[in-house]
Formats: C-alpha cells, structure tokens, sequence
C-alpha cells in the first residue's frame, strides 16, 4: 500500500511540474521575417 501512495505521490508531483511548465510556456513572438520566396530567373536552376 505504501508503494502504491508513493507512485501516486510520484504521478502527481510530475503532472504538477508538466502543468507549470506548459502554462509557462516561452510567449515570445514567432519571426516575421525569413521563410519562402518567390524564385525567377537564375535561381530557378
């Protein structure tokens, strides 16, 4: 019985950490520049 409270114990802290971490999360803003191009000419070789 002791073991299985620990694992839950154990379970429980761990979804805690995930949870804080995920609602952290980084809030930057994603790039705005960068990303595809149109090609012409020579750059389509």
């Amino acid at each position: 019985m002791t073991m299985l409270r620990r694992a839950l114990v154990a379970l429980g802290v761990a979804g805690a950490l995930a949870a804080a971490l995920r609602l952290r999360g980084s809030g930057g803003v994603p790039p705005q520049g960068g990303g595809w191009r149109e090609l012409s000419g020579p750059d389509l070789r």
